[in-house]
């Protein structure tokens, strides 16, 4: 039922009402007495929420609900409203015609495996704890959420001077990030600003190809950089004052190496770049390696000398602040960055880019082939690396074999420092596949 991310799917298919009201009884059963509940912008989000809210009501426990919100003000919410746990009504990037529930803890970290399992065990098995009639809980409505969210932004940055901006906001729920750079001085411009859960100015994800239009606009005016959200604003990603993508290892590098000194580590999964362990090493800091999902990263900054965590996928958490991945809050990082340090374009090319190869490949059974993969890989390696798939280092670079969470696929992934020999751990890691494949026809 959850992925990495809580639960996704097609409304009116994998997510309905149904299931809402589920999840809403199955939290509450768990004995969450006091529950935050808000959505992003799309439509089919307000059944959902109401679907929810009765089940959290129906076996007792008292909701807040705050309305359209970004995830990360939701998350943040929790804590500020004495709740015990928040639920998210979002799909995040994905397409319009989806919607997911994402459960939240306090401290802003998405719900861990256990959590999850021991709601999806309650749904599975109908085991709810229905309350009497005088027993149910209350449902009342905050304001305000986004304020406090405001006034944390406002806080944790400092601007020397204020940058010129763009930001797209994908007609999604992250316009607090447009707010907030305006109150720090900066001159700022919004693109596809109004809340649209259909996404009519650009699909929901926000990627080099998607964001043309934020690439142009910086590139013929006087911004100095650009920032893009999802629809529920947990991701952000950049452009340049050229209107240039930032890659996503790149900002996860100026990140990490602005949060981090010497004997600090900086989490991020299994298949970040060699580009951010180096550039760590500058610094005398190190990365941390975990399972792919913000959940894992989050969990991985409970350790004390860990101070940041970044996926990739433009998901960044500062642990002081929240274990939320925080959209808005990068995009003021990033301002601040460049406010204090000069061009992003200057600071991205500090940071070696390392050529990397990416494919998927289509398998009957994707658990049985990472069964082989597994065993072909620690007959043929010394040092592997199991912890989310398979990864093998080596003296070149490394490659990193997945089973894709949705879809009967492998991933398959290599870098190194050299072309050559990107090339070299790209096929080997490929033939590795093959011969698992081959193995169970």
């Amino acid at each position: 039922m959850f992925g990495t991310s809580g639960i996704r799917g097609r409304v009116g298919d994998e997510v309905t009402a149904a299931l809402a009201l589920s999840v809403g009884r199955a939290v509450a059963s768990e004995g969450y007495e006091r529950v935050v509940v808000g959505r992003d912008v799309r439509e089919s989000g307000s059944m959902l929420v109401d679907a929810i809210t009765a089940g959290l009501c129906e076996c007792g426990a008292d909701v807040v609900t705050v309305g359209v919100e970004a995830t990360p003000t939701i998350a943040r919410a929790i804590a500020h409203l004495d709740a015990d746990a928040g639920i998210v009504v979002t799909a995040s990037h994905n397409p319009p015609e989806d919607n997911g529930i994402k459960l939240w803890n306090p401290s802003g970290k998405a719900f861990g495996p256990d959590q999850r399992a021991a709601i999806e065990r309650r749904v599975s098995e109908d085991g709810y704890d229905l309350a009497t009639w005088d027993g149910v809980g209350h449902r009342t409505h905050r304001e305000g959420v986004r304020e406090h969210h405001a006034d944390a932004l406002r806080k944790a940055v400092a601007l020397e001077r204020s940058p010129s901006i763009v930001v797209d906001l994908g007609n999604g729920a992250g316009g607090v990030t447009a707010s907030v750079l305006d109150e720090l001085g900066c001159r700022v411009r919004t693109l596809n600003g109004q809340e649209d859960g259909s996404f009519p100015g650009r699909p929901s994800e926000p990627t080099a190809e998607t964001l043309e239009t934020l690439s142009t606009l910086v590139a013929e005016t006087d911004a100095e950089l650009g920032v893009a959200h999802d629809g529920d604003a947990d991701r952000m990603v950049a452009v340049d004052e050229t209107g240039t993508f930032v890659p996503k290892d790149a900002l996860l590098a100026l990140f990490a190496r602005e949060a981090a000194a010497e004997g600090d580590r900086v989490a991020a999964p299994v298949d970040t770049s060699l580009a951010v362990d180096d550039t760590l090493a500058g610094v005398g800091a190190s990365l941390t390696r975990t399972q792919v999902g913000d959940v894992y990263v989050a969990e991985r900054t409970t350790e004390p000398d860990v101070v940041f965590g970044g996926e990739p996928s433009g998901a960044w958490i500062w642990p002081e602040e929240t274990r939320c991945p925080d959209g808005p809050l990068a995009a003021c990082k990033l301002v601040e960055l460049v406010a204090e340090q000069g061009s992003l374009s200057e600071l991205v090319d500090e940071i070696e880019a390392y050529p990397i190869r990416r494919t998927s490949i289509e398998v009957a059974d994707k658990a049985a082939v990472m069964g082989d993969v597994s065993e072909l890989v620690c007959s043929r390696y010394e040092t592997v690396d199991t912890l989310d798939g398979v990864r093998v280092e080596t003296e070149d670079g490394w490659f990193l074999l997945r089973a894709s969470g949705t879809q009967p696929l492998i991933r398959v992934t290599a870098e190194a420092r050299s072309p050559s020999d990107a090339e070299t751990l790209f096929e080997t890691a490929r033939d590795v596949v093959a011969g698992a494949a081959t193995m169970e026809t």
